[in-house]
């Protein structure tokens, strides 16, 4: 209906996803905090305030400038020309990502088998990438053509900050414990003063669902009533609030890598409910391109059981025991 709607809508994300945390982080018990004149209470004591944090600020802090610019990045990506099924098949990517991060950053190794398999994932991607692309005979063809290569090279940022993101959550995690709510609503709400800078541009997105029918629509199902339109959102961020708890809590559970292998099987899924609903975007080169970056994250999943994710999981509940054991000591 409005594929410059990409503010508007990750700012509805990030609102709902923290309005909806809230209450779970709000305590009136003014014990740790008390503000007193003498021996008797202020009226500041009797104000709602944020529970005592399990991990420090910082932490979310820089998660926060990752996790806010690569959903931008994302949802951005829609107005320079870049079909949904190309980038869902590009995003599944976020395997081999995972990995070249996981080798350089936690000095992970992997097997000749887990190699080949990232270069498949590679190699299905940029041809999915490709599959759009076809000769410019114009100069309107070409200027879409240099559009399309704009919104790749967002969706290739968006893919790193990504796999950057699961890296900063797997060791947040794995050092001050499984405190994934906690992550989820630090995140969201920190990112919400950077929308101060796009108001103009969440501003015209939410309008634009009002009118629904003079924004440059997909092929598909026609634009409907103001009313479908904001349905459709509510339909978003319901199951981007179940998407992302979801993530955080598996993440805080296994490695990032793992964390993307159930990705890439849940963006499969994607892909297929994409080209049925829309009828649209969809050819040889990309359907060959997506068989490989299914299948070569298949072959990774089979070859990574005893291998490097295993030690990284064994080391989370070693950590996961220390900080058990901290808090004890603390409570003793």
């Amino acid at each position: 209906m409005n594929p410059r709607i990409g503010s508007a809508l990750t700012f509805s994300q990030m609102m709902f996803i923290t309005l909806q945390s809230l209450p779970g982080f709000i305590t009136f018990d003014s014990s740790s905090t008390r503000i007193e004149e003498g021996n008797r209470k202020t009226w500041l004591s009797y104000l709602p305030r944020l529970k005592p944090r399990q991990v420090p600020i910082m932490r979310w802090f820089s998660q926060v400038l990752v996790h806010t610019t690569g959903s931008l990045l994302n949802n951005w990506a829609f107005a320079f020309n870049v079909p949904l099924t190309v980038l869902i098949v590009f995003r599944s990517a976020g395997l081999a990502v995972s990995m070249v991060l996981g080798y350089f950053v936690l000095g992970r190794r992997y097997s000749a088998i887990q190699v080949i398999s990232v270069l498949v994932v590679s190699s299905g991607a940029a041809l999915a990438t490709l599959s759009k692309t076809s000769t410019a005979s114009s100069t309107a063809d070409l200027v879409d053509m240099q559009r399309y290569g704009l919104g790749i090279v967002m969706i290739v940022t968006s893919l790193l900050l990504t796999g950057i993101l699961g890296l900063l959550q797997e060791q947040t995690y794995k050092e001050y414990g499984p405190f994934w709510k906690e992550g989820v609503f630090y995140t969201h709400l920190l990112s919400l003063p950077v929308f101060l800078f796009l108001a103009r541009d969440v501003k015209q997105g939410l309008a634009s669902l009002n009118y629904p029918g003079s924004s440059v629509s997909v092929s598909g199902p026609a634009p409907g009533s103001a009313f479908s339109s904001w349905l459709i959102l509510s339909g978003n961020l319901v199951s981007q609030l179940l998407c992302v708890s979801g993530v955080n809590k598996l993440t805080s559970r296994v490695s990032s890598v793992s964390t993307n292998l159930v990705l890439t099987t849940r963006k499969a899924i994607s892909l297929c409910l994409s080209v049925w609903w829309f009828g649209s975007g969809w050819n040889a080169e990309l359907a060959i391109g997506a068989c490989m970056v299914f299948a070569g994250s298949l072959a990774f999943s089979l070859a990574s059981s005893g291998t490097s994710v295993s030690g990284s999981e064994d080391d989370r509940e070693s950590a996961r025991d220390v900080h058990s054991s901290k808090r004890r000591k603390g409570k003793e």
